[in-house]
């Protein structure tokens, strides 16, 4: 018998997909939040469907969205919601933007789930089950050599605005190497095609949703430190399919 959380996660992706390809590359009312990155109609109608079904089938749990906050802080059971990952490239009509959506219990993530509307993909991983891609299973790479892994490097400009040595280490780093942004690569990681993903400037509704996805997949995402990703955790983020991989990249990320 299938869990009952995975079903209703399917369910939300196709919901949230559909929704989102209504509007793709449409006219969008663009808004600017405090930090300058950008919102659309897109983004709050895609999560308001998401929070309707989901207090509708799961009303004692939390949810904690990035367009609408959180409600039911303290509920042991939470859903994360990130309606658009990548808004600028949703918004310029660059197909890898994505839909993120995890679920947590006590705090750590067991559902993750990662849409692409536009590519007719879902990633869905569940902790000890592991992943899928449109129901195929997936797992990551066997890659424990960083000098020949394929390295993304997502948020490459911030990096190099804070951490310009961590950029240059960076930019010696991996076989292949490419810069990118938001959750598709991650998605790459845990379903075998990309080895290892440095990132930058996350939020809980970023990470939380492909750490679980990724993880399942059995491959290992961490903040800058090695430590386990928590809602405290500062946003610097490595993915790899491996130990060793990633013991390399923490090596390179240290500051």
């Amino acid at each position: 018998m299938r869990d009952p959380l995975v079903h209703h996660a399917e369910v939300v992706a196709d919901i949230a997909a559909n929704a989102a390809r209504g509007f793709f590359r449409g006219h969008l009312g663009i808004e600017f939040k405090e930090d300058e990155s950008p919102v659309t109609q897109a983004d709050k109608a895609v999560e308001a469907e998401v929070r309707a079904y989901l207090n509708l089938h799961f009303p004692d749990h939390g949810i904690f969205g990035e367009e609408h906050g959180i409600e039911s802080a303290d509920s042991q059971n939470m859903w994360i919601v990130d309606p658009i990952d990548g808004t600028r490239s949703f918004l310029s009509g660059h197909p890898a933007f994505g839909f993120l959506l995890g679920h947590l219990s006590d705090g750590v993530a067991d559902v993750g789930v990662v849409g692409m509307p536009a590519l007719h993909e879902t990633y869905i991983g569940q902790r000890g089950h592991g992943a899928t891609l449109n129901g195929v299973p997936i797992k990551v790479s066997a890659q424990t050599s960083l000098d020949k892994s394929i390295l993304f490097v997502n948020e490459g400009d911030k990096i190099y605005r804070d951490h310009p040595k961590v950029f240059a280490r960076l930019m010696h780093s991996g076989q292949t190497r490419r810069f990118a942004y938001d959750c598709y690569p991650h998605a790459l990681v845990a379903a075998g095609f990309v080895d290892a993903v440095v990132d930058y400037d996350l939020q809980p509704y970023d990470y939380f949703p492909v750490a679980a996805l990724v993880e399942a997949a059995g491959g290992i995402m961490t903040d800058w430190d090695g430590k386990a990703l928590t809602l405290e955790s500062d946003g610097r983020v490595v993915t790899a399919a491996t130990p060793e991989l990633h013991a390399e990249l923490l090596d390179v990320v240290k500051r």
